[in-house]
């Protein structure tokens, strides 16, 4: 089964500025896409311990409600001399208004006067079907923390996040550059190449 045989997709998200990106990155293989939102789909409580489970727990969650293929992602900001902080936790460092410029505030404000500014973005894909069949697949970018934010592209953490090799934000690039490099470009090459591939999906 190859991704261009995929009429309909639903992204397991209520965040809309991730289902735009997941819609971009897809949208050569997918004719409808629908999300979370548009669906009235509830969010499940993440209570996994790692990215990977608790994206699996939400591309279940939307494929059973559904009935339609689901794609979920987890993904953060892993922050070295945070111990991996914010982590599984990183929409939750916004609090209950999921508010990424208080989140972006507390990292800094962690950081101290630490010299490490080495950070990750990690992101766990999972592809789950109605009948309980679920396939993942990650993608990891490696980087450093700024301060103060630049830029007006992107969504939550990027605009402090500078990915090794480059000198400006994930926020003051080009959306189509960042998703030849993020974390959640990387995961869903993989899925793609493993999906021509005919290994086993």
């Amino acid at each position: 089964m190859g991704l261009d045989v995929f009429d309909e997709l639903v992204i397991a998200t209520h965040n809309s500025g991730k289902a735009r990106e997941i819609a971009d990155l897809l949208h050569p293989f997918v004719i409808t896409f629908y999300s979370a939102s548009d669906l009235g789909l509830l969010e499940p409580e993440e209570t996994g311990s790692s990215f990977e489970e608790n994206a699996v727990l939400k591309a279940k969650a939307a494929a059973q409600a559904s009935g339609k293929l689901s794609l979920a992602d987890d993904s953060g900001l892993s922050v070295t001399a945070l111990n991996g902080a914010p982590g599984i936790y990183s929409s939750r460092w916004g609090g209950e208004e999921k508010d990424f410029d208080f989140a972006m505030q507390k990292v800094h404000e962690e950081l101290g006067s630490s010299q490490d500014r080495s950070a990750a973005f990690v992101c766990v894909l999972a592809l789950a079907w109605p009948d309980g069949r679920v396939e993942t697949f990650d993608g990891r970018v490696e980087g450093y923390i700024i301060w103060p934010k630049r830029g007006d592209f992107g969504f939550g953490y990027d605009p402090f996040f500078v990915p090794d090799g480059y000198n400006i934000t994930f926020a003051e690039m080009n959306p189509e550059d960042k998703h030849k490099i993020s974390h959640r470009a990387k995961a869903f090459d993989k899925m793609i190449e493993i999906f021509f591939a005919g290994k086993g999906l």
